[in-house]
This record gives structure tokens, C-alpha cells and sequence, in this order.
């Protein structure tokens, strides 16, 4: 597992899946994960041919002269690249350091895939708590137009009056409607997402409180980030990879050397040895050309860094503030629940005493209904940023659901 939570945490779906458990299942089984794996096992099989020694070179030649009295004449030598072995180490070392790379860029991956996961489980869990009240909306809607029309054909009704609860109804009913494709859509995208048929339907555990945010925390996450998240961490072993095919092309100027021994007869019977050298001249090329190349491509990671560390930190000020004014909402939007919630009461036991018209019930049970969705709504909206933050941060900053128990115990350590 990616993250020192989801290394710790047992998967037990027996009791239904919890945000943790989603998030395992992903890193176990996504698909893109899977070729990405694969992709590492490419990065390491190159490491592996990097490190290899040059084999040497055997020249056998012969000769077969048309003169009596002359022998045949041959020739044998054996060489070996000598470039290729100076060039080794740096080869090498560019390898290890790809590896690295490719490395830290799956774990980059795997924090993705997990902080989709955990969004699609908050979208998929608050989904199913709006669902029953967009449904009761609904319902209530088509009660009071349903009555409506009726009193209009007994002409106790004017016709405009009629036209605004059926807008009403089209405008609750299009609402449900909507969550219902928006269930299904994250239904589908969550399941694709962990490599499941579309037809399999999980069982999701219940979602606790959203944990507080603490600046201090975000504080300490930001000043220890380019050390600890993967992206950030894979551009600096991408770094040191290019530092060293700049290294390789810096002794790729001098002179292509090979040496070998020779043993050879000529065609009077007579046995040489001896030894040859091929070296190329470094008159025109010299491998300027590479090593511009080498050297502007080590510059754009350098740049490529330095750009990714600072909209990670533009980034999380957004979501700061962000959070701000969403935790502000939902503090004033839940403060006026316990109102609305009392109205409606009211307005129920009135109806039932036939004290109160039906218009008038079915507004006041409406706007508790309407102030319920908009706190869900609120709430799964500060649930998404913290997963976001999280993938932003890493594990240094609590799930997006904690218990009360596992928030103490945590700030206690």
C-alpha cells in the first residue's frame, strides 16, 4: 500500500467497505496501475542492460594465394570497446536513477488512484443519503399538484396558480432524475476504477464526521513536501538520471577508442602479433550536438520542478481558503436546520389537524428538505477537498472521515 494508513489498516469487507478499504481495493486492482507495474519491470530490465560489460570483438580473415610455393595467410584479432566500458558507470547510474523515476512516478500514480477512489466513495455514500430527500421532494410536489388539479377541475383553482405547481413538480422531479444518473455514473466510475464488472454493486460502510482541519498541520505538511510526495521526489531521481547522460555526452567527446591483440602469418610463413587501435578523430562532431541537448533537457527538469513545487503550493492556499468559506457555509447553513426542521414539525402536526392548507405544508416540509440537501451537499463538498488535499500532501493530514476515538488518539501522538 502507498500510504502508512492504508499499510495499517485491515481489509475486512464483511462489514461493508469503509473509504480505506475502496482505497485498497483500487491500488490492488486498477488496471492502469497494472500496466504501469509493468512499465517498471521495462525500467528495470534497461537498468539491468545498462550495467552489462561491452562483449569483445573477435575479426578473423584469410588467405588463400594462387603462387606455388606461399602458404596461406590469416589473420586473427580480438578487441574491445573501451568507450563503452568509461561510459559505463555513468550509463549505469542514469539507469538507476530512471528506475527511481518510474518508481516514484507509480507511487504518484498509486496516490491518485487512491484520492479517486476515496472522492467516488464520498460521491457514491452522499448520493445515497440525498437520493430519499430529493425523492421526498419529488413526492411532495406531485401531492400538491395532484391536488391542485384536481381543485382546478372543480374550478376552485385559477389556471396560474396550477402552472406554478407544476413547475414546481418538473423542477423537483428533473432534480431527482439528475441524482439518479449521477448515482449511476459514479456507480460506473468507481467500478471501473477497482477493475470490476459494471453489474457488481458494493456495500458501503457509513462515513463518520469530516475531521478539522488544522493549520498547523497544513503548516508542517507544506514545509516538508518536496521531500516527501512521490511526483516532486521522481522529478529530482529524473534530475540526477539527466545529470548523468550530460556526464556520458561530456565524455562521449573525446576520441571513440577500441584496442586489441593481433596474431597473424603472412603468405611466406611468417607469424606477427601485435596490437591495433581504432580511435576516431574529434575534428568536426565532437558530440557538441548531445551535449547541448543533454544540457537544455537537464534545465527543463530543473524548471519542470521548481514550476510543479509552486502550484502545489498555490494550490493549497486555494483549498485553504476555500475550506474557509465552506466550513463557514456549513456552519451557518446547519445553525438554520434546527428552524426549518421545527417549522416543518409544526406545519405536520398542523395538517394533520386540518389547521393548515396543503400549499402551505408542503412549503414548509419542501425548505426543511431543501436546507437538509444543501448541508449534504456542503459537506460532501468539504469531504472531496480534503481527499484532494491529501493527495496533494500525503498522508500527513487525517483521512476525509475519522471517528472521534481514532481524531484524539491521533493528535494525542
Amino acid at each position: 500500500m502507498p500510504l502508512p494508513e492504508l499499510a495499517a489498516h485491515r481489509f475486512d469487507p464483511s462489514d461493508g467497505l469503509d473509504i480505506d478499504e475502496v482505497a485498497m481495493l483500487a491500488v490492488a486492482n486498477n488496471p492502469d496501475l497494472k500496466l504501469s507495474r509493468d512499465d517498471l519491470g521495462i525500467a528495470r530490465a534497461q537498468a539491468y542492460s545498462a550495467g552489462l560489460l561491452p562483449d569483445p570483438q573477435l575479426s578473423v580473415s584469410s588467405d588463400y594465394p594462387g603462387a606455388v610455393g606461399t602458404t596461406r595467410a590469416f589473420s586473427y584479432g580480438l578487441s574491445i570497446d573501451v568507450m563503452a566500458i568509461v561510459l559505463r558507470s555513468a550509463n549505469r547510474q542514469s539507469a538507476d536513477a530512471t528506475v527511481a523515476k518510474t518508481d516514484l512516478g507509480l507511487l504518484w500514480q498509486e496516490w491518485q488512484i487512491v484520492a479517486q477512489a476515496r472522492q467516488l466513495f464520498i460521491k457514491t455514500r452522499f448520493q445515497q443519503d440525498r437520493l430519499p430527500l430529493l425523492r421526498q421532494q419529488r413526492d411532495l410536489s406531485l401531492k400538491r399538484y395532484a391536488r391542485m388539479a384536481e381543485a382546478r377541475r372543480d374550478g376552485n383553482l385559477t389556471d396560474d396558480t396550477l402552472t406554478a405547481a407544476l413547475t414546481a413538480y418538473s423542477d423537483a422531479r428533473k432534480q431527482y432524475t439528475d441524482a439518479e444518473r449521477a448515482a449511476e455514473q459514479t456507480h460506473r466510475d468507481l467500478n471501473t476504477l477497482l477493475g470490476l464488472a459494471p453489474d457488481v454493486q458494493l456495500r458501503l460502510a457509513d462515513t463518520g464526521e469530516t475531521a478539522p482541519l488544522q493549520d498547523a498541520t497544513l503548516d508542517a505538511a507544506l514545509a516538508t513536501l518536496a521531500q516527501r510526495r512521490p511526483d516532486l521526489i521522481a522529478l529530482q531521481a529524473g534530475y540526477e538520471a539527466q545529470e548523468q547522460k550530460y556526464r556520458a555526452a561530456i565524455l562521449s567527446q573525446f576520441p571513440s577508442l577500441s584496442v586489441g591483440f593481433v596474431r597473424a602469418r603472412d603468405t611466406s610463413n611468417i607469424y606477427t602479433s601485435g596490437f591495433q587501435i581504432n580511435l576516431s578523430l574529434p575534428i568536426f562532431n565532437r558530440n557538441q550536438g548531445n551535449v547541448a541537448i543533454e544540457k537544455a533537457t537537464r534545465q527543463r527538469l530543473r524548471d519542470e520542478y521548481q514550476m510543479r513545487l509552486n502550484e502545489a503550493h498555490a494550490e493549497v492556499a486555494h483549498m485553504r481558503a476555500d475550506n474557509a468559506i465552506l466550513s463557514r457555509q456549513l456552519q451557518q447553513t446547519e445553525s438554520a436546520l434546527p428552524d426549518v426542521d421545527l417549522a416543518a414539525r409544526h406545519a405536520a402536526a398542523a395538517y394533520a389537524e386540518h389547521d393548515l392548507t396543503l400549499g402551505s405544508y408542503t412549503d414548509a416540509q419542501s425548505a426543511a428538505l431543501t436546507k437538509r440537501i444543501d448541508v449534504a451537499t456542503l459537506r460532501e463538498s468539504l469531504a472531496e477537498q480534503r481527499v484532494a488535499l491529501q493527495a496533494l500532501l500525503g498522508s500527513a493530514i487525517p483521512d476525509a472521515f475519522f471517528s472521534a476515538h481514532n481524531f484524539i488518539e491521533t493528535h494525542a501522538k
